[in-house]
């Protein structure tokens, strides 16, 4: 499974979706938009934002940490 997280350091949310990924056992790849200028251009050719943070999922862009879609994507199933 292929996932990015496009993140800057400051941003809460972007610190929630990484700690969530690590607390499952995914590895990621995680893109800082604030240095990596290419980096920033691809997050928003591939979801039309600005806003971070974006996760990447096998091609699956996902706006934000919407956890049941992240789960759901990634199969996780937690009660």
């Amino acid at each position: 499974m292929n996932i990015k997280v496009y993140s800057t350091p400051i941003c809460p949310y972007c610190v929630t979706v990484k700690t969530f990924l690590r607390e499952n056992n995914f590895q990621f790849e995680d893109i800082d938009v604030s240095a990596d200028a290419e980096g920033r251009e691809a997050m928003v050719k591939k979801s039309g934002q600005m806003g971070v943070p974006v996760i990447d999922i096998d091609g699956e862009i996902i706006i934000g940490f919407d956890k049941a879609k992240i789960s759901k994507l990634l199969g996780i199933n937690k009660s």
